[in-house]
């Protein structure tokens, strides 16, 4: 194994936690010991500061949103990483945000913003400071402190767009960008409008922080010989979805990979190119949340983008079941149960699109499960009574990460998806669901109470009222790509076969074991990177939404239409 610089000798650290003990550990539970074992190791604030001031200290090129400029704690305080997503009343609430280069001390931050590009208001942001500290693999403690900033602008015009330009008190301002709102929710608001959708992206450049390791040192891309390692294929998909035009962008979990690890554990930073990792522990590096919003800036600083949260996603350093540093980060709309952070949902147009966290319900990844006391599933069940009851609204959307309908190798289907959410789906229509976790693409027949009601072949049209619901795993967003099970070959546009059906897959059960079954259901299978891209055509008397499946090179491989009659 190659030398550690910060552990020269590569013993695992004594945790004070057996591996054992920590794989039941609740995420809750995983915070609380982990606040215990920095009580036990106290960093020193010299130490700290040499952590706090890393993140303003970058001077990598392509590995920082503050480009190859070092800063230092005296240095300009400067704006990057810009993101906007949607409030709670998608048509009418913006919501600001972005990573400072250093602690702003004295300094402060603004919003300039109006509906033109002369701007004409401004409002000073909320400073949301993050503090990390978690052991690392030396028996020591890293420590690192990131700071964002927040701007939410209320009351605006529906399908407009809002200029802006961050601005801070000593100096510095940025280039004026402009994001709209969403269509507003009535029947006369019929101008078509298009979405994109993936999860499980990551990043394709890998942090070189903290300060004192070497480029590289922190790989966690994990790529397998036949992935290319060489291929940006993260960015490749994100210059796809910028091409597209998207007015919004819908992530179904695991978004940064800051934990590669993802099985809810506790965090410990590791070297990859020498730390071991101890048991019990999750790998960790709060650094990687800087690449990534540098990563997708070029779209999410134009595009509203729209998170849910995936196993990778819970962060046991921070509280709030391990959701504690998206609240820092991310400005989510907040109108969903008070338990779950990234459960809420808004409206575009005749679309209600909900959020949910899978973490709550799954039977395969347990570290959240059930920790919002079914009061998740509770709102969901009324959030989808009151929007199928709404006859200005056509389609309903739900995008989450673990699957109830996949086949792959890897995670498969999750049986407490099917137990919590599916019948759910069957009562109100849902029309998509959107899904990520397993690294590939795939489509489902139209499915209601767990059976196919008809085949749907490419290019093909569905009636949800009738067919049932449209199960997509597009977990190809940009980390490495999982297999089919053997013997199911891929079956796409150019390339399909005879009978999809796959006779050999799983579903994850109740007790956390595998249980075999059939997957008739598989109708599209495609191994590689790619998104959707639904066009959506609002109607006097029907309407429709054309859902298109991209590769990272622009080829469409897949589409299928919805089309619904107009309620009165």
């Amino acid at each position: 194994m190659p030398s550690n610089p910060l552990n020269p000798s590569g013993d695992v650290p004594d945790t004070g936690v057996p591996a054992q003990l920590a794989a039941h550990m609740t995420m809750a539970e995983q915070h609380e010991w982990h606040r215990g074992y920095l009580r036990r190791h106290a960093v020193s604030r010299r130490n700290f500061l040499v952590g706090s001031s890393a993140a303003a200290a970058v001077a990598v090129v392509g590995c920082s949103p503050f480009g190859s400029r070092a800063y230092a704690n005296e240095a300009q305080l400067t704006v990057a990483g810009r993101h906007v997503g949607f409030g709670a009343d998608a048509a009418s609430q913006l919501r600001f945000a972005a990573q400072l280069s250093r602690n702003p001390k004295e300094a402060r931050v603004f919003l300039d913003h109006g509906p033109t590009p002369a701007l004409g208001g401004t409002a000073e942001a909320e400073v949301r400071n993050l503090v990390t500290q978690i052991p690392d693999s030396d028996g020591g403690v890293l420590a690192a402190e990131q700071f964002y900033a927040h701007a939410p602008v209320d009351g605006l015009a529906g399908r407009m767009p809002h200029f802006y330009r961050w601005r801070t008190s000593d100096g510095f301002s940025s280039d004026i960008l402009s994001a709209s709102t969403a269509m507003p929710t009535a029947r006369n608001a019929v101008l078509p409008f298009r979405f994109t959708m993936m999860g499980d992206q990551g990043t394709d450049e890998t942090p070189t922080m903290p300060a004192g390791i070497a480029p590289g040192d922190y790989d966690d891309r994990y790529y397998k010989p036949d992935n290319d390692p060489n291929a940006p294929h993260a960015a490749n998909v994100m210059r796809q979805i910028a091409a597209s035009r998207p007015d919004f962008h819908v992530l179904a979990g695991d978004i940064a990979y800051a934990d590669p690890s993802g099985a809810g554990k506790n965090p410990q930073f590791v070297l990859s190119g020498g730390g071991r990792l101890a048991g019990g522990f999750d790998k960790f590096n709060p650094y990687v949340w800087d690449v990534y919003f540098g990563a997708i800036e070029a779209s999410a600083s134009v595009t509203p983008w729209m998170f849910a949260t995936g196993n990778h996603d819970m962060e046991a350093a921070y509280g709030t079941h391990g959701y504690g540093g998206h609240l820092a980060r991310l400005d989510l709309p907040g109108n969903g149960p008070a338990a779950c952070p990234s459960a809420y949902s808004f409206t575009y147009g005749n679309v209600a699109v909900l959020s949910l966290d899978a973490n709550d319900i799954s039977y395969e990844i347990r570290a959240n499960t059930g920790y919002s006391n079914d009061t998740q599933t509770s709102w969901v069940e009324r959030t989808l009574a009151a929007y199928r009851g709404d006859p200005n609204i056509d389609f309903i959307v739900c995008f989450f990460h673990h699957c109830a309908y996949s086949t792959t190798d890897s995670h498969a289907s999750d049986g407490g998806v099917r137990d919590a959410w599916c019948g759910l789906f069957d009562r109100y229509q849902v029309d998509l669901v959107l899904q990520g976790h397993n690294h590939v693409f795939e489509r489902t027949d139209p499915i209601r109470a767990d059976h196919v009601t008809k085949p749907a072949p490419d290019n093909s049209i569905v009636y949800p009222d009738t067919d049932g619901t449209v199960y997509y795993t597009v977990g190809g967003g940009g980390r490495p790509r999982y297999g089919f099970q053997p013997g199911s070959p891929e079956s796409y546009r150019g390339n399909t076969v005879a009978d999809p059906a796959v006779p050999n897959s799983y579903y994850w059960t109740k007790d956390g074991s595998k249980k075999d079954e059939p997957a008739p259901w598989s109708r599209v299978r495609f191994r590689n990177y790619s998104f959707i891209r639904v066009d959506v055509r609002p109607g006097f008397f029907s309407s429709e939404m054309d859902v298109v499946a991209v590769d990272e090179y622009g080829r469409e491989f897949d589409k299928l239409t919805y089309r619904r009659q107009v309620r009165s």
